[in-house]
Protein backbone atom coordinates (compact mmCIF):
# COMPACT_ATOMS: atom_id res chain seq x y z
CA UNK A 1 0.00 0.00 0.00
CA UNK A 2 1.03 3.45 -0.88
CA UNK A 3 3.10 5.19 1.79
CA UNK A 4 3.56 1.99 3.93
CA UNK A 5 7.65 1.81 2.97
CA UNK A 6 9.90 2.77 4.83
CA UNK A 7 13.64 4.10 3.68
CA UNK A 8 16.75 3.84 6.14
CA UNK A 9 18.44 6.83 5.16
CA UNK A 10 22.62 7.08 4.76
CA UNK A 11 24.45 8.82 7.71
CA UNK A 12 26.47 11.53 6.90
CA UNK A 13 29.78 9.23 7.90
CA UNK A 14 28.82 6.78 5.15
CA UNK A 15 27.90 9.22 2.62
CA UNK A 16 31.82 10.29 3.14
CA UNK A 17 33.51 6.97 3.23
CA UNK A 18 31.09 6.19 0.04
CA UNK A 19 32.64 9.06 -2.11
CA UNK A 20 36.34 8.41 -1.00
CA UNK A 21 35.68 4.71 -2.09
CA UNK A 22 34.81 5.69 -5.68
CA UNK A 23 37.30 8.27 -5.75
CA UNK A 24 40.15 5.34 -4.95
CA UNK A 25 37.79 3.47 -7.73
CA UNK A 26 38.45 5.77 -9.92
CA UNK A 27 41.90 6.36 -9.78
CA UNK A 28 42.60 2.48 -9.97
CA UNK A 29 40.85 2.08 -13.09
CA UNK A 30 37.71 -0.04 -12.40
CA UNK A 31 36.32 1.05 -15.52
CA UNK A 32 38.94 1.79 -17.55
CA UNK A 33 38.41 -0.96 -20.00
CA UNK A 34 35.59 -1.15 -22.25
CA UNK A 35 34.67 -4.45 -21.29
CA UNK A 36 34.44 -3.83 -17.22
CA UNK A 37 31.66 -1.18 -18.67
CA UNK A 38 29.79 -3.69 -20.76
CA UNK A 39 29.85 -5.69 -17.69
CA UNK A 40 28.25 -2.86 -15.35
CA UNK A 41 25.84 -2.67 -18.02
CA UNK A 42 24.43 -6.01 -18.87
CA UNK A 43 24.09 -6.50 -15.22
CA UNK A 44 21.86 -3.49 -15.06
CA UNK A 45 19.78 -4.99 -17.93
CA UNK A 46 19.47 -7.99 -15.73
CA UNK A 47 18.36 -5.76 -12.75
CA UNK A 48 15.47 -4.90 -14.09
CA UNK A 49 14.75 -8.02 -15.99
CA UNK A 50 14.66 -10.48 -12.91
CA UNK A 51 12.85 -8.35 -10.56
CA UNK A 52 10.55 -7.08 -13.02
CA UNK A 53 6.78 -7.52 -11.03
CA UNK A 54 8.85 -6.36 -8.48
CA UNK A 55 9.43 -3.11 -9.88
CA UNK A 56 5.97 -3.25 -11.28
CA UNK A 57 4.64 -3.51 -7.62
CA UNK A 58 7.26 -0.75 -6.59
CA UNK A 59 5.10 1.70 -8.59
CA UNK A 60 1.99 0.67 -7.56
CA UNK A 61 2.64 1.45 -4.72
CA UNK A 62 4.13 4.76 -4.84
CA UNK A 63 2.12 6.18 -7.81
CA UNK A 64 -0.47 3.97 -8.32
CA UNK A 65 0.92 3.62 -11.72
CA UNK A 66 -0.51 1.20 -14.55
CA UNK A 67 1.17 -1.81 -15.08
CA UNK A 68 1.43 -0.68 -18.56
CA UNK A 69 2.68 2.18 -18.40
CA UNK A 70 5.30 1.38 -15.95
CA UNK A 71 6.45 -1.27 -18.42
CA UNK A 72 6.46 0.82 -21.55
CA UNK A 73 7.65 4.48 -19.63
CA UNK A 74 9.84 2.77 -17.15
CA UNK A 75 10.98 -0.92 -17.23
CA UNK A 76 10.89 -1.70 -20.84
CA UNK A 77 12.37 1.56 -22.01
CA UNK A 78 15.25 1.16 -19.48
CA UNK A 79 16.71 -2.03 -20.47
CA UNK A 80 16.36 -0.77 -24.17
CA UNK A 81 18.65 1.92 -22.93
CA UNK A 82 21.06 -0.70 -21.59
CA UNK A 83 21.35 -2.19 -25.04
CA UNK A 84 21.84 0.55 -27.14
CA UNK A 85 24.77 1.44 -24.28
CA UNK A 86 25.70 -1.97 -24.87
CA UNK A 87 25.75 -2.37 -27.93
CA UNK A 88 27.39 1.58 -28.70
CA UNK A 89 29.89 2.37 -25.90
CA UNK A 90 32.63 1.03 -28.30
CA UNK A 91 31.81 3.19 -30.61
CA UNK A 92 31.33 5.94 -28.38
CA UNK A 93 34.58 6.14 -26.51
CA UNK A 94 36.86 5.69 -29.64
CA UNK A 95 39.40 8.46 -29.78
CA UNK A 96 38.46 10.47 -32.76
CA UNK A 97 40.66 12.24 -35.17
CA UNK A 98 40.83 15.91 -35.49
CA UNK A 99 39.55 17.52 -38.83
CA UNK A 100 41.98 17.31 -41.39
CA UNK A 101 44.67 20.43 -41.54
CA UNK A 102 47.64 20.55 -43.59
CA UNK A 103 49.53 22.51 -41.00
CA UNK A 104 49.12 20.52 -38.25
CA UNK A 105 48.09 16.65 -39.59
CA UNK A 106 52.08 15.76 -38.64
CA UNK A 107 51.17 16.48 -35.18
CA UNK A 108 48.27 13.27 -34.95
CA UNK A 109 45.89 16.07 -33.17
CA UNK A 110 42.71 13.89 -31.72
CA UNK A 111 39.96 14.19 -29.64
CA UNK A 112 40.50 11.26 -26.74
CA UNK A 113 36.96 10.53 -24.87
CA UNK A 114 37.73 10.15 -21.03
CA UNK A 115 35.47 9.69 -18.13
CA UNK A 116 35.36 12.84 -15.66
CA UNK A 117 35.66 10.67 -12.34
CA UNK A 118 33.18 9.65 -9.56
CA UNK A 119 29.06 11.63 -11.03
CA UNK A 120 26.37 12.41 -9.15
CA UNK A 121 22.67 12.13 -10.11
CA UNK A 122 20.26 13.26 -8.29
CA UNK A 123 16.83 12.33 -9.45
CA UNK A 124 13.25 12.62 -9.61
CA UNK A 125 10.07 10.82 -7.89
CA UNK A 126 7.99 11.07 -11.52
CA UNK A 127 9.87 8.36 -13.38
CA UNK A 128 12.09 6.44 -10.65
CA UNK A 129 13.68 4.04 -12.97
CA UNK A 130 14.67 5.69 -16.31
CA UNK A 131 15.43 9.19 -14.96
CA UNK A 132 17.52 7.01 -12.00
CA UNK A 133 19.00 4.12 -14.06
CA UNK A 134 19.38 6.04 -17.49
CA UNK A 135 22.07 8.76 -16.25
CA UNK A 136 23.79 5.59 -14.47
CA UNK A 137 23.96 3.47 -18.00
CA UNK A 138 25.60 6.66 -19.72
CA UNK A 139 28.18 7.24 -16.56
CA UNK A 140 29.29 3.93 -16.63
CA UNK A 141 29.55 3.48 -20.27
CA UNK A 142 31.96 6.63 -19.96
CA UNK A 143 33.89 5.02 -17.22
CA UNK A 144 32.83 7.07 -14.70
CA UNK A 145 31.83 6.15 -10.81
CA UNK A 146 28.60 6.90 -10.05
CA UNK A 147 26.51 7.94 -7.13
CA UNK A 148 22.81 8.05 -7.10
CA UNK A 149 20.40 10.08 -5.40
CA UNK A 150 16.93 8.67 -5.83
CA UNK A 151 13.30 10.35 -4.63
CA UNK A 152 12.38 10.20 -1.09
CA UNK A 153 9.21 10.61 -2.47
CA UNK A 154 8.92 7.65 -4.51
CA UNK A 155 10.15 5.14 -1.18
CA UNK A 156 8.96 1.37 -2.48
CA UNK A 157 10.77 1.84 -5.72
CA UNK A 158 14.23 4.00 -4.63
CA UNK A 159 14.18 1.24 -2.00
CA UNK A 160 14.34 -1.56 -4.49
CA UNK A 161 16.79 0.03 -6.31
CA UNK A 162 18.68 0.76 -2.93
CA UNK A 163 18.46 -3.28 -2.42
CA UNK A 164 19.09 -4.59 -5.90
CA UNK A 165 21.99 -2.18 -7.32
CA UNK A 166 24.72 -3.82 -4.61
CA UNK A 167 23.36 -7.58 -5.86
CA UNK A 168 24.01 -6.95 -9.25
CA UNK A 169 26.61 -4.30 -9.62
CA UNK A 170 30.29 -3.35 -8.43
CA UNK A 171 30.06 -1.58 -4.95
CA UNK A 172 33.24 -0.23 -5.69
CA UNK A 173 31.71 2.04 -9.32
CA UNK A 174 28.00 2.65 -8.18
CA UNK A 175 26.67 3.35 -5.14
CA UNK A 176 22.76 4.42 -3.82
CA UNK A 177 22.67 7.57 -0.99
CA UNK A 178 19.04 7.11 0.50
CA UNK A 179 17.94 10.46 2.24
CA UNK A 180 15.80 13.67 1.84
CA UNK A 181 17.01 17.49 2.22
CA UNK A 182 19.82 16.88 5.04
CA UNK A 183 21.35 14.17 3.12
CA UNK A 184 20.83 15.36 -0.11
CA UNK A 185 22.99 18.73 1.09
CA UNK A 186 25.90 16.74 2.61
CA UNK A 187 26.53 15.32 -1.17
CA UNK A 188 26.62 18.59 -2.26
CA UNK A 189 29.34 19.53 0.27
CA UNK A 190 31.49 17.16 -1.40
CA UNK A 191 33.38 17.52 -4.81
CA UNK A 192 32.00 15.85 -8.19
CA UNK A 193 33.15 15.55 -11.08
CA UNK A 194 29.46 16.47 -12.35
CA UNK A 195 26.33 16.56 -10.92
CA UNK A 196 22.96 16.16 -13.12
CA UNK A 197 19.72 17.12 -11.21
CA UNK A 198 16.18 16.66 -12.49
CA UNK A 199 13.34 18.16 -10.82
CA UNK A 200 12.82 21.50 -10.34
CA UNK A 201 13.68 25.12 -10.72
CA UNK A 202 13.99 26.27 -6.97
CA UNK A 203 15.71 23.48 -6.09
CA UNK A 204 18.07 23.49 -9.19
CA UNK A 205 19.23 27.24 -7.53
CA UNK A 206 20.13 25.67 -4.71
CA UNK A 207 22.13 22.51 -6.30
CA UNK A 208 24.06 24.99 -8.42
CA UNK A 209 24.86 27.50 -5.61
CA UNK A 210 26.00 24.51 -3.63
CA UNK A 211 28.45 23.31 -6.46
CA UNK A 212 29.74 26.42 -6.76
CA UNK A 213 31.57 26.27 -4.14
CA UNK A 214 33.38 23.15 -5.32
CA UNK A 215 33.44 24.39 -8.75
CA UNK A 216 31.78 21.35 -9.72
CA UNK A 217 29.95 21.35 -12.93
CA UNK A 218 26.23 21.03 -12.94
CA UNK A 219 23.56 19.86 -15.95
CA UNK A 220 19.61 20.08 -14.82
CA UNK A 221 16.67 19.26 -16.64
CA UNK A 222 13.94 21.16 -15.40
CA UNK A 223 10.40 20.98 -16.84
CA UNK A 224 8.57 24.03 -16.97
CA UNK A 225 5.12 24.57 -18.51
CA UNK A 226 5.13 23.06 -21.97
CA UNK A 227 2.72 24.53 -23.99
CA UNK A 228 0.33 23.04 -26.84
CA UNK A 229 -0.80 25.11 -30.05
CA UNK A 230 -3.29 23.96 -32.16
CA UNK A 231 -4.47 24.55 -35.61
CA UNK A 232 -7.69 24.37 -35.78
CA UNK A 233 -7.92 23.26 -39.43
CA UNK A 234 -5.44 20.11 -38.02
CA UNK A 235 -6.41 16.37 -37.51
CA UNK A 236 -8.82 17.40 -34.43
CA UNK A 237 -9.76 13.72 -33.55
CA UNK A 238 -5.85 12.80 -33.50
CA UNK A 239 -4.83 15.43 -31.63
CA UNK A 240 -7.08 15.10 -29.10
CA UNK A 241 -5.99 11.91 -28.29
CA UNK A 242 -2.16 12.08 -28.13
CA UNK A 243 -2.57 15.27 -26.04
CA UNK A 244 -4.64 13.40 -23.83
CA UNK A 245 -2.47 10.76 -23.42
CA UNK A 246 0.23 13.40 -22.92
CA UNK A 247 -1.40 14.51 -19.95
CA UNK A 248 -3.13 11.39 -18.44
CA UNK A 249 0.08 9.20 -18.37
CA UNK A 250 1.69 9.31 -14.61
CA UNK A 251 -1.19 11.55 -13.85
CA UNK A 252 0.22 14.12 -15.56
CA UNK A 253 3.73 13.87 -13.33
CA UNK A 254 5.81 13.82 -16.48
CA UNK A 255 8.23 16.91 -16.56
CA UNK A 256 7.05 17.33 -20.75
CA UNK A 257 3.04 16.35 -20.24
CA UNK A 258 1.06 19.26 -22.47
CA UNK A 259 1.22 21.64 -19.19
CA UNK A 260 -1.91 24.15 -21.57
CA UNK A 261 -3.21 24.40 -24.81
CA UNK A 262 -3.19 28.11 -26.80
CA UNK A 263 -5.99 27.29 -29.25
CA UNK A 264 -8.47 30.24 -31.63
CA UNK A 265 -11.25 31.32 -29.44
CA UNK A 266 -13.69 30.62 -32.20
CA UNK A 267 -12.18 26.72 -31.86
CA UNK A 268 -12.08 26.00 -28.05
CA UNK A 269 -15.35 24.14 -28.00
CA UNK A 270 -13.95 22.19 -30.65
CA UNK A 271 -11.20 21.25 -28.87
CA UNK A 272 -13.12 20.34 -25.58
CA UNK A 273 -15.71 17.92 -26.91
CA UNK A 274 -12.65 16.44 -29.05
CA UNK A 275 -10.74 15.67 -25.58
CA UNK A 276 -13.87 14.97 -23.97
CA UNK A 277 -14.30 12.43 -26.70
CA UNK A 278 -10.70 10.71 -26.09
CA UNK A 279 -11.17 10.66 -22.12
CA UNK A 280 -14.01 8.79 -22.31
CA UNK A 281 -12.94 6.10 -24.84
CA UNK A 282 -9.60 5.71 -22.73
CA UNK A 283 -11.94 5.00 -19.71
CA UNK A 284 -15.00 3.73 -20.35
CA UNK A 285 -15.26 2.23 -16.40
CA UNK A 286 -13.99 5.97 -15.62
CA UNK A 287 -10.68 6.92 -14.25
CA UNK A 288 -11.14 6.46 -10.93
CA UNK A 289 -11.14 2.58 -11.47
CA UNK A 290 -8.26 0.68 -9.78
CA UNK A 291 -5.45 0.10 -12.28
CA UNK A 292 -6.92 2.57 -15.07
CA UNK A 293 -5.48 5.79 -13.80
CA UNK A 294 -2.20 7.03 -11.57
CA UNK A 295 -2.31 8.77 -8.37
CA UNK A 296 -0.71 11.83 -7.41
CA UNK A 297 2.74 11.44 -5.38
CA UNK A 298 1.72 12.73 -2.03
CA UNK A 299 -1.18 14.27 -0.07
CA UNK A 300 1.45 17.55 -0.32
CA UNK A 301 1.19 17.79 -4.19
CA UNK A 302 -2.09 16.69 -4.15
CA UNK A 303 -3.11 19.90 -2.09
CA UNK A 304 -0.99 22.07 -4.22
CA UNK A 305 -2.96 21.10 -7.38
CA UNK A 306 -6.30 21.47 -5.90
CA UNK A 307 -5.34 24.75 -4.44
CA UNK A 308 -5.03 25.85 -7.71
CA UNK A 309 -8.16 24.05 -9.77
CA UNK A 310 -10.24 25.38 -6.61
CA UNK A 311 -8.63 29.41 -7.41
CA UNK A 312 -9.18 29.07 -10.93
CA UNK A 313 -11.24 31.50 -12.96
CA UNK A 314 -11.28 29.05 -15.61
CA UNK A 315 -14.80 26.61 -16.30
CA UNK A 316 -14.21 23.23 -15.46
CA UNK A 317 -15.74 21.62 -19.01
CA UNK A 318 -14.99 18.22 -17.99
CA UNK A 319 -13.53 16.42 -14.52
CA UNK A 320 -12.62 18.05 -11.49
CA UNK A 321 -13.08 15.25 -9.49
CA UNK A 322 -10.84 14.34 -6.37
CA UNK A 323 -10.06 12.48 -3.44
CA UNK A 324 -7.50 13.32 -0.79
CA UNK A 325 -7.34 9.81 0.87
CA UNK A 326 -6.42 8.30 -2.48
CA UNK A 327 -4.32 10.83 -3.73
CA UNK A 328 -6.88 10.87 -6.88
CA UNK A 329 -7.57 13.84 -8.99
CA UNK A 330 -9.74 13.11 -12.78
CA UNK A 331 -8.13 14.07 -15.60
CA UNK A 332 -9.43 17.74 -16.01
CA UNK A 333 -9.97 20.64 -18.38
CA UNK A 334 -10.12 24.04 -17.72
CA UNK A 335 -11.46 26.21 -20.47
CA UNK A 336 -11.37 29.90 -20.67
CA UNK A 337 -8.28 30.44 -18.64
CA UNK A 338 -6.31 34.14 -18.73
CA UNK A 339 -2.69 34.33 -18.26
CA UNK A 340 -2.81 35.26 -14.88
CA UNK A 341 -4.95 32.60 -13.78
CA UNK A 342 -3.58 30.42 -10.98
CA UNK A 343 -3.05 27.32 -13.20
CA UNK A 344 -0.87 29.30 -15.04
CA UNK A 345 1.28 30.42 -12.22
CA UNK A 346 3.74 27.50 -12.06
CA UNK A 347 4.41 24.04 -13.80
CA UNK A 348 1.33 21.72 -12.91
CA UNK A 349 2.64 18.72 -12.92
CA UNK A 350 -0.81 16.99 -12.98
CA UNK A 351 -3.64 15.75 -14.65
CA UNK A 352 -5.63 19.41 -15.05
CA UNK A 353 -5.03 21.10 -18.43
CA UNK A 354 -5.99 24.83 -19.06
CA UNK A 355 -7.08 25.66 -22.11
CA UNK A 356 -5.87 29.56 -23.41
CA UNK A 357 -8.24 30.75 -25.99
CA UNK A 358 -6.33 33.87 -28.07
CA UNK A 359 -7.24 35.38 -31.27
CA UNK A 360 -4.92 33.72 -33.84
CA UNK A 361 -1.52 31.74 -33.89
CA UNK A 362 0.48 35.36 -33.17
CA UNK A 363 -0.70 35.85 -30.05
CA UNK A 364 -0.52 32.32 -29.09
CA UNK A 365 3.49 32.71 -30.03
CA UNK A 366 3.57 36.07 -28.35
CA UNK A 367 1.81 33.82 -24.86
CA UNK A 368 4.75 31.94 -25.47
CA UNK A 369 7.31 34.10 -25.67
CA UNK A 370 6.28 35.94 -22.56
CA UNK A 371 7.17 33.00 -20.33
CA UNK A 372 10.04 30.68 -19.31
CA UNK A 373 11.28 28.74 -22.12
CA UNK A 374 9.97 25.25 -21.74
CA UNK A 375 11.26 22.01 -21.87
CA UNK A 376 8.96 21.11 -24.57
CA UNK A 377 6.75 23.09 -27.20
CA UNK A 378 3.87 20.85 -29.09
CA UNK A 379 2.20 22.12 -32.28
CA UNK A 380 -0.53 20.20 -33.92
CA UNK A 381 -1.15 21.11 -37.39
CA UNK A 382 -0.75 19.38 -40.94
CA UNK A 383 0.24 22.79 -42.43
CA UNK A 384 3.80 22.72 -42.60
CA UNK A 385 3.93 26.84 -42.70
CA UNK A 386 2.27 26.91 -39.61
CA UNK A 387 4.24 24.61 -37.84
CA UNK A 388 7.40 26.38 -39.15
CA UNK A 389 6.06 29.71 -37.98
CA UNK A 390 5.53 28.55 -34.64
CA UNK A 391 8.82 26.74 -34.38
CA UNK A 392 10.71 29.70 -35.54
CA UNK A 393 9.68 32.38 -33.56
CA UNK A 394 10.05 30.38 -30.05
CA UNK A 395 12.50 28.98 -27.93
CA UNK A 396 11.99 25.78 -26.40
CA UNK A 397 14.18 22.24 -25.13
CA UNK A 398 12.33 20.63 -28.10
CA UNK A 399 9.60 21.43 -30.85
CA UNK A 400 7.19 18.52 -31.50
CA UNK A 401 4.12 18.04 -34.29
CA UNK A 402 1.39 16.18 -33.32
CA UNK A 403 2.15 14.27 -30.98
CA UNK A 404 3.24 14.03 -27.31
CA UNK A 405 6.30 12.62 -24.97
CA UNK A 406 7.76 9.88 -27.76
CA UNK A 407 10.50 12.33 -28.69
CA UNK A 408 11.74 11.11 -25.24
CA UNK A 409 12.17 7.21 -26.31
CA UNK A 410 13.73 8.21 -29.41
CA UNK A 411 17.54 6.93 -30.09
CA UNK A 412 19.58 9.34 -31.35
CA UNK A 413 17.43 12.84 -30.01
CA UNK A 414 18.56 15.07 -27.19
CA UNK A 415 16.84 15.67 -24.26
CA UNK A 416 17.15 18.68 -22.48
CA UNK A 417 15.74 22.29 -21.92
CA UNK A 418 17.01 25.95 -22.37
CA UNK A 419 17.21 28.47 -20.23
CA UNK A 420 14.69 28.10 -16.83
CA UNK A 421 13.62 24.55 -17.92
CA UNK A 422 17.33 23.15 -17.85
CA UNK A 423 20.78 23.09 -19.49
CA UNK A 424 22.41 20.23 -20.94
CA UNK A 425 21.25 16.94 -22.81
CA UNK A 426 21.25 13.61 -21.62
CA UNK A 427 19.63 9.85 -22.79
CA UNK A 428 21.60 7.42 -24.50
CA UNK A 429 24.38 8.69 -26.18
CA UNK A 430 24.26 12.24 -25.63
CA UNK A 431 23.96 10.54 -21.47
CA UNK A 432 27.53 9.32 -22.37
CA UNK A 433 28.70 12.25 -23.95
CA UNK A 434 27.72 14.22 -20.45
CA UNK A 435 29.61 12.10 -18.19
CA UNK A 436 32.74 12.10 -20.88
CA UNK A 437 35.65 14.76 -21.32
CA UNK A 438 37.02 15.69 -24.79
CA UNK A 439 40.54 15.38 -23.93
CA UNK A 440 42.40 17.12 -26.66
CA UNK A 441 46.18 15.50 -27.36
CA UNK A 442 48.34 15.38 -29.92
CA UNK A 443 52.24 13.85 -30.52
CA UNK A 444 54.30 16.65 -32.58
CA UNK A 445 57.36 14.83 -33.79
CA UNK A 446 61.03 16.96 -33.70
CA UNK A 447 61.55 16.89 -36.79
CA UNK A 448 58.14 19.59 -37.58
CA UNK A 449 60.37 22.46 -36.37
CA UNK A 450 61.86 22.58 -39.60
CA UNK A 451 58.86 23.60 -40.40
CA UNK A 452 57.67 25.66 -37.39
CA UNK A 453 60.86 26.61 -36.05
CA UNK A 454 60.04 30.47 -36.82
CA UNK A 455 57.76 30.66 -33.56
CA UNK A 456 60.51 30.20 -31.57
CA UNK A 457 62.97 33.49 -30.52
CA UNK A 458 64.30 35.66 -31.65
CA UNK A 459 61.56 36.94 -33.66
CA UNK A 460 62.04 38.20 -36.91
CA UNK A 461 60.46 40.00 -39.94
CA UNK A 462 61.97 36.76 -41.69
CA UNK A 463 60.22 34.87 -39.04
CA UNK A 464 56.42 36.55 -39.26
CA UNK A 465 57.03 35.90 -43.28
CA UNK A 466 57.63 32.21 -42.87
CA UNK A 467 55.12 31.78 -40.40
CA UNK A 468 52.39 33.78 -42.29
CA UNK A 469 52.65 31.16 -44.71
CA UNK A 470 50.20 28.36 -42.33
CA UNK A 471 47.67 30.66 -41.37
Amino acid sequence: MAGTTQLEYTNFDEIDAIHATLRQSFRAGKLRSIAARKVQILQLAYLIQDNYDRFKEAFAADLGRPSLETALLELDSTISDCKIAYDGVEKWARTEKAPFSLNFFPMRPVIRKEPKGVVLSISPFNYPVWLALGPMIGALAAGNCFVLKPSELSPAVSGLIAELVPKYLDPDVVRIVLGAIPETTRLLELPWAHILYTGSGRVAKIICAAAAKTLTPVSTELGGKSPVVIDPKCDLQTAAKRIMWGKCVNAGQTCVAPDYVLVPEDAQDKVVQALKAAHDAFYPSGPSATGAFGRIVNHAHFRRLKGLLDRSAGEIAFGGDTNETDKYISPTIVKNVKGDDSLMSEELFGPILPIVPVKNVDEAIAFINDRDNPLTLYVFSQDAAFKAKVFDNTLSGSAIANDTLVHCAVDGLPFGGIGPSGSGYHTRKYTFDLFTHLRSSLDSPAWVDALFGSRFPPYTVSSLCVLSRFE
